[in-house]
């Protein structure tokens, strides 16, 4: 199978040639058609082994998808193309792996959580592009010292993408493709710059803010448990005003959709396919209780008592996922069971 040609934004890297930092592989680079991902997910969770943090690189003919792990748990992905880098949710990249079975192959590698926190965040929008003169490596780090960079280098020689962390331009920490134990990170750095036989190498260079945690995105089904709870309490809400609920759920919804932008999700109309959106699980929380807060106050004005029956009516199925949530005790009205 010849390797893609595709490179990655404004770069000369390749995108069939991203290797990223490990510190172990559990599968090296292999065809996908060659892999169960079901089976893959399913070790990753359930055996002792598998629970690692970690990410799976799939390359595709025209990008590089990324899926990240914690503690064995796929729980956020990211992709890097010919015209960017984005977060996408954990099923698309799958039902991409899944289409490109034929001309992918993937890897599959344990890292550290820092790491996978910076390779996360340097998908996530955050992303600068800095300009880098391979002819000149000597010129490269004094300028990032000269204007006091603080945050993440990402820095990728023929591929191998590496990460340093900067406070106020001075070196603190990273993590590097490939360097052996008894290399320095300094006479390593100098090497990412070394001509090879194909002449000089292919870099790419940028910068991004620093992160501590890899978020977690909320899961399919969680996004239909919510916008099931959703509309439960338009019908609950209904039943009490007939005629009136749909039209105050949607003006509360186009009062509030700007701070809550999960909203979009949770008020799409029944009997559709949920969009795809890339939303964490306190965004869901949060959202539903505000709206559901804003809407029910106005059913309280006018018929004291209505908020805790259509809680108690609308919420009873999935209540173990809200109180988990903290979403009854955000709210003003007592719900018992």
């Amino acid at each position: 199978m010849r390797a893609s040609t595709a490179r990655l934004t404004n770069s000369p890297v390749r995108l069939a040639d991203l290797q990223f930092p490990q510190v172990n592989r559990l599968i090296h680079r292999t065809r996908l058609a060659f892999i169960h991902l079901d089976n893959l997910l399913a070790y990753a969770k359930r055996d002792r082994d598998g629970r690692i943090d970690g990410y799976l690189a799939a390359h595709l003919p025209d990008e590089c998808v990324l899926l990240f792990f914690r503690k064995g748990e796929a729980v956020n992905a990211a992709s890097l193309h010919t015209a960017g880098r984005h977060v996408i949710t954990i099923t698309e990249a799958l039902k991409r792996m899944r289409t490109e079975v034929e001309r992918g192959d993937l890897t599959y590698c344990a890292a550290p959580m820092e790491q996978l926190a910076w390779m996360y965040t340097a998908c996530a929008g955050a992303y600068q592009p800095r300009g880098i003169d391979v002819k000149e490596p000597e010129k490269f780090f004094p300028v990032l010292q000269q204007e006091k960079v603080t945050g993440v280098l990402e820095l990728i020689s023929n591929g191998r993408v590496s990460y340093l962390k900067f406070d106020q331009g001075k070196y603190l920490s990273g993590h590097f493709c490939d360097k052996p134990d008894n290399v320095p990170p300094a006479r390593y750095l100098e090497s990412l710059f070394d001509a090879g036989p194909g002449g000089a190498p292919a870099m790419s260079a940028g910068t991004f803010p620093a992160a501590d945690d890899l978020p977690a995105q909320a899961a399919t089904a969680l996004v239909s448990t919510y916008r099931e709870l959703y509309w439960r309490i338009v019908d609950a809400v209904e039943r009490e005003f007939p005629g009136e609920a749909r039209r105050r759920a949607q003006k509360v919804t186009a009062a509030i959709v700007d701070t809550h932008e999960a909203l979009a999700l949770l008020s799409v109309p029944r009997g559709t396919d949920t969009p795809d959106a890339v939303v964490r699980p306190e965004d869901l929380s949060g959202a539903l209780t505000d709206w559901a807060l804003q809407l029910l106050e106005g059913a309280e004005v006018m018929m004291p008592g209505t908020a805790t029956k259509v809680l108690k009516d609308a919420t009873r199925e999935h209540r173990y996922v809200l109180q988990a949530a903290g979403f009854y005790g955000k709210l003003p009205w007592r719900v018992t069971w």
